[in-house]
This record gives structure tokens, C-alpha cells and sequence, in this order.
């Protein structure tokens, strides 16, 4: 696509200018030589002697025509009035008189010419606003133009494949698209051409956009990048017309590589909306659809498009031959995370003391811009005590920063609701401690942080996990219940503290149930399906319900059953370790932080009753 240039004006607008000004010269001298100016009072003399013969008159100036042509031969004359009493005075003393149109011959000729350039002017002003820079030419009749922009490696991006970590295999995938397009004749000799679409899909902030650059880095061909957001207007046909032109200019460009991000934004499923009103983003995406997999398919043009929704996208855009090969970027296991944080603490400046592997562990779950902010925070917190480097405890304390939120030693809690918290989060951490096989506990505290957190217990996963047992989820529900089951045994009425810990816990339960098919009773049914699986959105309320009322209600009485087992189970564990829980809460209270090597220490009951209704 080509660079834009200085705005110029074109010789159309110049033909309008000139044509403009004629007509109010011409306007203005029309007729000049057949009508005769003269002074107000010779006019009087010919109304005297009967030689006028009509009167035109409009404001301060009179036009007319005479009975008899004066001595040049003109019978049209113009004249302007004099006040009648100056007028009356000087023909009463034989002076010669005339009036003058107030501003002359200027001011005429401006009220003839002004107004039409005025209009001139705002309406190129208007239209160049509609269709950005470029004169009239590239503004208004460029609204149907593509918005991409043309990437050259070399000055614009400084983003190559040894930028970006933990997702090898999409990196292979993408590498071999930029070798096909460098070498097209070593990998067609037997017959392959090239793929015509690639999807990256995955959650957000796992860098699917950070591919693309990094892509764009790699080609050496000529890479258009686009938003899918930026083919969508309110007139119907302009998403058309810019998909058109953005294949025109990659036709002539060819091989190239086109990225449109946020592809949902331009492919979602047509007829999904029940209310209408999509013709212009249907229209978008059949022309997507023509021109990725129409009649010419000779140009060497790879589209990437990057989606964080991919359960919304037209099936027509995933089929074979457009975006055919899908590659998942998701979110980084434990090495990966370790590659990720070597890249962007290269530039930190880092204590001895630092260890990537054990950050690692710290961050289950963190996508790369989690650990982007991470190793951000760390360098913040660093630089807020004033340490030369920035050190093990650092990286720690900004962990907690983004799951647990901002420390505010500001709030201050009566001495009961103190009790109660230190209670609670002794509770947690005592049955983690208890129950064999669960994450080992990092850190408790009472210092409230984020919005509604009065305290909290920090555990530490010794691997990642990608498959959980039942008795690995019963375990964790019964964990989560440990803070209610401390309050309980706290002889007081329970709190609101255990609001969130309950929600989860529910989750854990009504997944069992609803999706794994973990219950004896309800059977290896899968009563429910999850949506939005990257976003975690809900889905659609209008779907009917898939079973019955019958089973509707056995599903609630399971996933009631479990909690109230899970709970029971805490209750049983603390009971067992009363001495130590009231050990923990009294050291929390006196220094409201407690690291693992400070907590009292736990014995494991001999006999764990089992969860009821558990496929065993």
C-alpha cells in the first residue's frame, strides 16, 4: 500500500475556483455598457423634463430607461439617491450631485464571489474530515479505502521469533508459513502449495498479537496489518469496499502476508443476532469470505488473524481452504513461564538470590503479559524501598500484589472482626496442611488488600495441572470451606468472610456434577457443556434446559451433599487440631503475617470420611 502524501489541491478544485469567480465577475459587469451612470441630480432633470420612462428601484440605487437616448446613444441608466433634503438643497443652488453605493466596487464584487468560496470551503474541510488527510480527492471518495498499514520490517518492527517464548509450537507453525514464502519453489517440488489462512486463537494476553509482529519481523515479504474493528462502518458496503481495496494492494504486492486482529469483530456468525440490523458487517465478511478462497487463487497471499472468541466465528471462515489451519496459543506451562520471565528480565537488573524456576511456580495460570506486568512490578516495588536490585522478595511481593490486590494498612478492623479473619485464614491454611497431596502453603495474613479481602492464604503449586481427580476436587473443596469451618468451631455466628470461598467451592461442585459426571447417583452424564471457553462468559439464557425438573432437582441435592460434606470434613480436621488453630490465629493477630516456617504444626486425623455420593 502506498505511503500517503502531502495533501494537494487537484485541477478539478482549481476548475471550480476559476468558474466560481467568473460567474460573479460576469454577474457583477453584465450589461456594464449599455447602461449610462449618472449623477442623482441629472436624473432629477430628466424626471422634470418627462424624460424617464421606468423606475426600478432596489435600496439606495436606481435603474431605469429613458424616452429618448442621451448623447452618447444609451437609454439605460443607473444612479444612486441623495437624501432628499441635501438633494433639494443642492439643486436649489445648482450643484451637481450623485450618490455612491456604500463599500464600491469591491465590496460588490465580494458579495458575489464570498459566499460561493465560503460554501467551497466548508464543504472540502467537511470531507476531508470524513475520509482523512489527502485533499478532496483522498478524503471524502476515500472512505471506502483500507485503513492497513503496510509494515517494513526494517524501521517499523523490532520483534523477531527469539522475542517470544513459551509457545514453541506456534512458533514452528508460523515459521514455516514465513519459509514457504521465502522458498516457495523448495516446498512445492512435491506438489504443496501454500496455506491460504492461519487462526491464532487462545486467552487473552497469552501473545497472539506478539506472533504476529514477530512474523512480521521474520517475513522479508511485505506484511499489511489491520483490525477487525476497522472494516466495520455505519454505511452499508463500506467494510466491503475496504476488504476489496486491502486485497487489491496485497495482489500487487504478492507473496505478502495479511494480520487482521481481533477477527471476531469482523466474522461473527451471520443470522446469530435475532434482531437484525447486520447487513452491513454480513456484507464485511461474504466479501472476506470471496476474496480469501474466490475464483483467483494464484496470488501468493497468506491471511493471519488472531481471536480470543473462536466458538462465535462464521463456520464458512474455518473451513478448508480459508482459515483452515487453526494454532492455539495458550497459556504457558511451568518452563515456559521460566523462558518468558528470562525475556523480559533481561534488561532488569536482578539480586543473587532470584530464581526464575521458583517465580515460575509462583504463577500458575499467568499468561506472557501477566509476567510482563510481574517482572514490571517487581522492578515498581524495588524502586519504592530504594534497593540497588531488585530481589527474591520483590518478585513475592508483587504476586501477591496482582492475585491479592493492594495492601491497605489504612483499614482498620475492630478487635473481633480481627479475631474472626485470623481465625478464618488459620483455618485455611491448617487444613491445606492436614489434607496429604494439596499445594504447600506460601503465606498467611490478615492485612486487608484489594476491594473486599480482609486476609488471605498464599499457596504455593509444586507442578501444573492439567487433569484433577475427584478426590484432588474434593480436596479443594473442602480446603476453601476451611475458613467457615474455623469460624464454626469459633463458637460465634458465622461471618460474610466466607462469601467467595463458598462461590468457589459451588463451582467445584456443580462442575462434578453438571459437566464431569462424577456423581454415583446422577450417572456419567454430562447434564451441562461450558461456553466461551477463553473469555469465560456464560452462555446463551434463552437455551432451553436439557433435562427434567426431577433431575433439576437431584442435581441441586448432589451439589448441596458435597458442600455440606466438604464442610463437615474441615470441621473434623480442625477439631482434631484445636490447640494448633488457636496457636496460628493468636501469632497472626500479634504479627498479621506468618510465612510456612512459622505455622504451628498439624497432625492428620487417621481416619478422613470420604465425601458422599462420589463414584468410588
Amino acid at each position: 500500500m502506498p505511503a500517503p502524501t502531502k495533501p494537494t489541491i487537484s485541477p478539478t478544485v482549481w476548475t471550480i475556483l476559476f468558474g466560481v469567480l467568473a460567474m460573479g465577475v460576469v454577474g457583477l459587469f453584465s450589461n456594464v455598457g449599455d447602461v449610462a451612470s449618472i449623477p442623482y441630480s441629472q436624473f432629477q432633470s430628466y424626471l422634470e423634463t418627462g424624460k424617464v420612462k421606468q423606475v426600478v428601484v432596489n435600496g439606495d440605487n436606481i435603474r431605469g430607461t429613458l424616452t429618448e437616448p442621451t448623447a452618447d446613444g444609451k437609454t439605460q441608466f443607473a444612479t444612486t439617491i441623495v437624501a432628499r433634503d441635501l438633494a433639494t438643497a443642492l439643486a436649489a443652488k445648482n450643484v451637481e450631485f450623485s450618490g455612491t453605493p456604500a463599500g464600491g466596487a469591491f465590496s460588490t464584487i465580494l458579495s458575489w464571489v464570498l459566499p460561493p468560496l465560503l460554501f467551497l470551503g466548508v464543504w472540502m474541510f467537511a470531507s476531508r474530515g470524513m475520509g482523512g488527510a489527502g485533499g478532496m480527492a483522498g478524503g471524502l471518495f476515500s472512505i471506502g479505502r483500507s485503513k492497513a498499514k503496510l509494515v517494513t520490517a526494517e524501521t517499523d518492527i523490532a520483534v523477531a521469533f527469539d522475542d517470544v517464548a513459551g509457545v514453541d509450537e506456534a512458533k514452528a507453525e508460523l515459521h514455516e508459513i514465513v519459509d514457504f514464502l521465502k522458498e516457495p519453489v523448495k516446498f512445492g517440488r512435491l506438489g504443496a502449495h501454500i496455506p491460504r489462512g492461519i487462526l491464532l486463537v487462545g486467552p487473552p494476553g497469552t501473545g497472539k498479537t506478539l506472533l504476529a509482529r514477530a512474523v512480521a519481523g521474520e517475513a522479508g515479504v511485505p506484511f499489511f496489518s489491520t483490525n477487525g474493528a476497522e472494516f466495520v462502518e455505519m454505511f452499508v458496503g463500506v467494510g466491503a469496499s475496504r476488504v476489496r481495496d486491502l486485497f487489491e494492494h496485497a495482489r500487487t504486492s504478492a507473496p505478502c502476508i495479511i494480520f487482521i486482529d481481533e477477527l471476531d469483530a469482523l466474522g461473527r456468525a451471520r443470522g446469530a443476532t435475532p434482531m437484525g440490523g447486520q447487513d452491513e458487517k454480513e456484507q464485511t465478511l461474504n466479501q472476506l469470505l470471496a476474496e480469501m478462497d474466490g475464483f483467483d487463487r494464484s496470488a501468493a497471499i497468506v491471511v493471519l488473524a488472531a481471536t480470543n472468541r473462536p466458538e462465535i466465528l462464521d463456520p464458512a471462515l474455518l473451513r478448508a481452504g480459508r482459515f483452515d489451519r487453526q494454532v492455539l496459543v495458550d497459556r504457558p506451562d511451568k518452563v515456559g513461564r521460566v523462558q518468558i520471565l528470562a525475556i523480559h528480565t533481561r534488561k532488569l537488573s536482578l539480586a543473587a538470590d532470584v530464581d526464575l524456576g521458583d517465580i515460575a511456580a509462583l504463577t500458575p495460570g499467568f499468561t506472557g503479559a501477566d509476567l510482563a506486568n510481574l517482572a514490571n512490578e517487581a522492578a515498581v516495588v524495588a524502586t519504592r524501598r530504594g534497593g540497588d536490585n531488585i530481589a527474591m522478595g520483590d518478585f513475592t511481593a508483587a504476586v501477591e500484589r496482582i492475585v491479592a490486590g493492594l495492601e491497605k494498612k489504612s483499614r482498620i478492623l475492630i478487635p473481633r472482626e480481627r479475631r474472626i479473619v485470623a481465625y478464618h485464614e488459620m483455618g485455611h491454611a491448617l487444613v491445606a496442611m492436614s489434607i496429604p497431596g494439596s499445594d504447600p502453603i506460601q503465606k498467611v495474613s490478615i492485612i486487608p488488600r484489594g476491594i473486599g479481602a480482609l486476609g488471605y492464604t498464599l499457596q504455593r503449586p509444586t507442578d501444573d495441572r492439567f487433569l484433577m481427580g475427584l478426590r484432588e476436587l474434593e480436596d479443594k473443596m473442602t480446603v476453601l470451606m476451611g475458613g467457615r469451618a474455623a469460624e464454626t468451631l469459633l463458637g460465634e455466628d458465622v461471618s460474610t468472610g466466607a462469601s467467595d470461598d463458598l462461590a468457589k467451592a459451588t463451582d467445584i461442585a456443580r462442575g462434578m456434577v453438571l459437566r464431569f459426571g462424577m456423581d454415583k447417583a446422577l450417572g456419567p452424564v454430562a447434564w451441562d457443556t461450558e461456553q466461551g471457553q477463553f473469555l469465560g462468559q456464560p452462555g446463551a439464557y434463552w437455551q432451553p434446559r436439557r433435562f427434567s425438573d426431577r433431575t433439576a432437582y437431584e442435581i441441586d441435592l448432589a451439589v448441596r451433599t458435597r458442600l455440606e460434606s466438604a464442610l463437615a470434613r474441615a470441621i473434623g480436621i480442625l477439631a482434631y487440631n484445636r490447640a494448633a488453630l488457636d496457636e496460628g490465629a493468636q501469632a497472626l493477630l500479634a504479627r498479621e503475617t506468618l510465612g510456612a516456617q512459622d505455622l504451628p504444626t498439624v497432625r492428620a486425623p487417621a481416619t478422613i470420611a470420604p465425601i458422599e455420593g462420589g463414584i468410588v
